[in-house]
This record gives structure tokens, C-alpha cells and sequence, in this order.
């Protein structure tokens, strides 16, 4: 397995919905269940990540709103495949894996970097089967074409992430941007870890707003204050 975890091209939207159903089945072993739980409510998150969130997770069977930083996804998709749990990614043919390689577990990650004309039929086929699905786009969907998809992610089990784009309806919003850059010097190193300034709005409660230090470096282990 490669750092882009498993790679399903474009083609026809049944065809590919037929390789995106085969290859859930074969991700899916008796052994998840033990780790992640499709039936809990939230999906776990990196633990200090969780101090900010309503809940202190991801809900499934929900759409999350978060802003275009890869370095905040890139972290959550490596904490939920080292727990054991399945992510797909949608429309990010850029979103380098390669953090998740050496922090989560890459063979557990489907990327659909082209998902064709209608990529929200691509993302509710795999909100029916993985825990956490991210889902690049841009612009909003109007309440009309959010209907059908929100009803995909309800009957399914994962938790959607929409980076660039948001549903209508959508009630927790993650804002977020890398602030500092760890391990670089003058004009030598390498990036070792970055922070990144989170804010979460929610309608069930005042936003909240911390720095989560992503990463391991010896000036600071993954943390995160908040403020």
C-alpha cells in the first residue's frame, strides 16, 4: 500500500460506485468493531482537538463544515485510522498522505480524487460504510440538493467532513489555519510540526478557540491551549 492509501479512478458513475462498495467490504473485518464503534454517536478525535468540539467529537451521521487546511485534516484522517477506523477522501487529489503513512494507517484510507460529474453521489456511498469521510468541493449546496445527501449521511455511519464546501443545515462549523511552522531555521531544517489556530462554532454553545500543535518535535509535543 502506497501513501495515498486506496486510489479509485474516475469512470462511470456505476462503475465506480460498484468499485467504491467493493472495496468498503474488504476494508470491513470482524476486528473493527473492537476499535472503532459505528453505533456511538461521535467519532473520536485527537484528545485535546476534543476540548473544543460540542460533545468532545465528530458527529456521525452529521456534516461538519471545516476550513481548506490540510494540515488539520491530514491530522484527523491519521488519529482515526491509528484507532482502527476506515476514512475516504473526495475530491482532494493534492491531500498529501504521506503524515498519515508514519501516524495512522494509510491501507485503511480511500482517496476518489476525480469523483466525476455528481461527487455527492461519491461521498453517500461511503458515508454508508467508513467512519469518517472527507469531502472537497466548493460553494454551498442549497437546501434542495443538500436534502438527498444529508439523508445519505444519516443512514449511514460516518461523520462528513466538508472542506471548501458546506451543506445547508450544517450546524458545527471548524475553522482553522497553520499560525507557526516548527523545525526550520535560517534557511536550513525541516518542518517538524506546526500550529494551527482552531476556532469551532456551534449553535449549542460560544465558539471556542485554541492552538493545536500538530506533529512531534522536541520544542513541543502535540497539544493544544486553549483560549
Amino acid at each position: 500500500m502506497n501513501q495515498t492509501g486506496v486510489r479509485v479512478a474516475g469512470g462511470s458513475r456505476a462503475d465506480q460506485i460498484a468499485v467504491l462498495r467493493a472495496q468498503i467490504q474488504r476494508l470491513e473485518t470482524p476486528d473493527d468493531s473492537a476499535q472503532v464503534q459505528p453505533e456511538a454517536e461521535l467519532l473520536g478525535v485527537p484528545e485535546k482537538l476534543s476540548e473544543l468540539l460540542p460533545g468532545g467529537g465528530l458527529p456521525r451521521k452529521q456534516a461538519t463544515a471545516c476550513a481548506e487546511c490540510a494540515a488539520l485534516v491530514v491530522e484527523l484522517i491519521s488519529h482515526v485510522s491509528a484507532a482502527g477506523g476506515h476514512v475516504g477522501v473526495v475530491g482532494w487529489p493534492d491531500l498529501l498522505l504521506a503524515q498519515v503513512a508514519e501516524e495512522g494507517d494509510v491501507s485503511r484510507v480511500i482517496t476518489v480524487p476525480d469523483p466525476g460529474a455528481e461527487p455527492w453521489a461519491v461521498t453517500g456511498v461511503l458515508c454508508e460504510g467508513l467512519d469518517l469521510v472527507v469531502h472537497k468541493g466548493t460553494g454551498e449546496l442549497s437546501p434542495t440538493r443538500a436534502r438527498p445527501v444529508l439523508a445519505k449521511v444519516r443512514a449511514g455511519q460516518a461523520a462528513l467532513l466538508t472542506v471548501g464546501t458546506r451543506l445547508s443545515g450544517t450546524a458545527v462549523e471548524i475553522g482553522a489555519e497553520v499560525v507557526a511552522v516548527h523545525g526550520l531555521g535560517r534557511g536550513s531544517g525541516r518542518i517538524r510540526g506546526v500550529d494551527i489556530g482552531v476556532r469551532v462554532a456551534s449553535a449549542s454553545m460560544r465558539p471556542r478557540r485554541g492552538v493545536l500543535t500538530c506533529g512531534q518535535h522536541p520544542e513541543a509535543r502535540p497539544h493544544l491551549e486553549v483560549v
